[in-house]
């Protein structure tokens, strides 16, 4: 199990499952970070043919501002598990925390580039994630989510100061914040 989306402005946090067979062990599969969008669309497409079952789970930005950022990610993590179709003998969580489940978990640090049901689990949450902000980049255009995924790059920061938030923003984290109380540029 892997997520998507910790640090962004704005969208969601994504977290996925996948469930491997060792006789069916997708290629080219790493740490999603480290493929091109271009690979990791290939590695998607393969993973979701072979898994034996994939799970995805998502926690809104009003969800995030809720509860905070980890705790909505360990839901988006639950949800995730919750969705499978064939339970998991065991989850293996990259990063340091586990979410709480009726199924033994580890949490391996970098587990994404040590584990390849981890490493799928990390490429199908980002691309889920992925196609979200790009969906949002024609309902919010100014933003330019389709470039920047909700990530403070200086283009959406100076859009954040002119247009002020919207309601996929996460109101919660400092820069979203402080264009509420910044004049129009």
């Amino acid at each position: 199990m892997d997520e998507a989306g910790r640090g962004p402005l704005a969208g969601p946090v994504v977290a996925a499952a996948v469930v491997l067979s060792p006789d069916r062990i997708p290629s080219g599969v790493d740490d999603s970070k480290k493929l091109s969008a271009r690979a990791r669309a290939r590695a998607f497409e393969e993973i979701t043919g072979l898994a034996v079952s994939v799970g995805v789970g998502i926690s809104s930005p009003g969800t995030i501002d809720r509860v905070n950022i980890l705790e909505a990610t360990l839901l988006a993590m639950k949800r995730a598990v919750e969705s499978l179709e064939v339970a998991p003998d065991c989850i293996i969580v990259d990063g340091r925390q586990v979410p709480d489940v009726d199924v033994p978990a580890l949490a391996v640090v970098r587990g994404d580039s040590r584990c390849v049901s981890v490493a799928a689990a990390s490429v199908v949450a980002k691309v889920v994630r992925d196609r979200m902000m790009e969906e949002l980049d024609s309902v919010y255009p100014c933003y330019c989510f389709s470039q920047n995924k909700g990530y403070g790059t200086r283009a959406h920061l100076e859009a954040l100061r002119t247009h002020g938030p919207t309601r996929m923003h996460r109101f919660s984290f400092g820069p979203v914040e402080r264009s509420l109380e910044a004049p129009d540029v």
